[in-house]
């Protein structure tokens, strides 16, 4: 198991074991400002569905002007017929916080299986494979969370808006 991330760090940690990879996403949510861009193979109950995670999401979205949260999200119907409580949240606030399909010719083995988490401050926790529970995490990193950050913005320009998350409007 890794040490956890303090304010004060800079450079890459290892990240092991799902509770430590949960701090680290929380350090990593409460040190955004405006804007988060996540990439999740598939949305499990227990990522971003603590009270204090969706405290920082809202907190996130509610920052004012330029405040976004972008997610590519692998399999966003198990995610609704889950009812994760994610999928609530982005309901609500459809302009601020948006989820988007990977595009075909982006459903590789190795996109499928990573996972990974950026803010706006440098910081970022990437898991290679989602479900191994291992990778590695900084909360102010700029060059190592440079490559990240590009590869979302590829990913999230081909994606397509998940459409069977949008509420009814009835």
């Amino acid at each position: 198991m890794s040490t956890p991330l303090s304010p004060t760090d800079d450079g890459a940690r290892a990240a092991s074991g799902f509770e430590d990879i949960a701090a680290i996403r929380l350090a990593l949510l409460a040190a955004a400002r405006y804007k988060l861009a996540i990439h999740l193979p598939a949305l499990p109950a227990d990522i971003l569905s603590s009270p204090a995670e969706l405290a920082e999401l809202r907190r996130v979205a509610i920052a004012g002007r330029g405040a976004e949260i972008r997610i590519v999200l692998g399999d966003p119907d198990a995610a609704l017929r889950m009812g994760h409580r994610l999928i609530d949240l982005a309901q609500r606030m459809p302009s601020v916080l948006r989820i988007r399909t990977p595009a075909e010719e982006d459903r590789s083995t190795e996109t499928e299986a990573s996972s990974w988490l950026l803010n706006d401050t440098g910081g970022y926790l990437l898991l290679p494979d989602a479900e191994r529970g291992e990778g590695r995490a900084a909360l102010k990193d700029g060059p190592g969370q440079a490559p990240l950050l590009l590869r979302f913005e590829q990913l999230w320009e081909r994606a397509l808006p998940a459409t069977q998350l949008q509420p009814l409007g009835l």
